[in-house]
């Protein structure tokens, strides 16, 4: 099975730079893209032309702002899907989840897909309280995924989650370690995320590997001159770690400041 997490940062723009020949391309089982940037109508007018797929769409009241959308080829068998965020406003309407859960080909067991757009809030002018809203997004994704674990879920996170983990996912780490996205007490937060059972799949592929970025600043050349961030991810449950067979980063696509994420299970 194959599936590509990608920001496109507004699906308008990225439909106008290949994004239709890119799935056809790929032709991925499940597409969870972030950052759509549309309302429902919008999103539904740039992705018309997408056969073989349902989606799954969150539904967000902020216009071009965030957003998440989950597509599945229709053959998929799904056991549910929810566009939600536990009743909590202030997230739920920033359309920044959606999740599905599907049967694995020829098995009774599911996997549950969950895909996340995690707060940016980068600039220094909005410190410290849109850090504190960052901060309060971590900790009910940390609980949440507790939760599904406690039920004995198979768990796959998809997400742009804004944060660098360590300082080989970043191309100047010193001249960054007081910018948000690489900021200490964000950092913690994906360690508490990997200590409670998830497994960040690229770099349990690749321990060592350097220079492996999935977003490029639109400033100075950055992505030409490769210097990234690794701020996309792919988790999993540690119970569905073996059926991993692969994950990849695809740089060389373009459309977006951050590149598609491809894993196969």
């Amino acid at each position: 099975m194959k599936i590509i997490s990608w920001n496109v940062n507004w699906i308008r723009a990225v439909n106008k730079k290949g994004f239709k020949e890119f799935v056809e391309k790929e032709n991925p089982d499940i597409l969870a893209i972030q950052e759509t940037k549309a309302f429902e109508e919008q999103f539904l007018k740039e992705v018309s032309n997408l056969e073989w797929y349902k989606y799954i769409w969150h539904n967000w009241e902020r216009a071009g702002y965030a957003g998440t959308a989950i597509f599945y080829k229709e053959n998929l068998k799904i056991k549910d899907t929810k566009s939600h965020f536990w009743e909590i406003e202030h997230f739920h309407t920033d359309g920044r989840i959606t999740e599905i859960e599907f049967f694995l080909p020829n098995e009774e067991k599911t996997i549950v897909l969950i895909n996340w757009y995690f707060p940016n809030w980068w600039q220094k002018v909005n410190w410290p309280n849109m850090l504190d809203y960052k901060l309060e997004f971590y900790n009910h994704l940390i609980n949440y995924t507790k939760k599904l674990e406690k039920e004995w879920k198979n768990i796959i996170i998809a997400w742009d989650f804004n944060i660098c983990h360590t300082e080989i996912d970043i191309a100047r780490p010193e001249a960054n370690k007081n910018s948000i996205w690489f900021l200490p007490v964000e950092r913690e937060k994906i360690w508490e995320l990997f200590e409670s059972g998830f497994v960040d799949v690229w770099r349990y592929l690749n321990p060592t590997k350097t220079d492996v970025y999935s977003w490029w600043s639109y400033r100075a050349g950055a992505r030409p001159r490769n210097v990234g961030w690794r701020i996309d991810y792919f988790a999993v449950s540690k119970n569905i770690l073996k059926r991993v067979e692969d994950m990849k980063y695809l740089t060389d696509v373009m459309g977006s400041d951050h590149c598609p994420l491809v894993l196969k299970v």
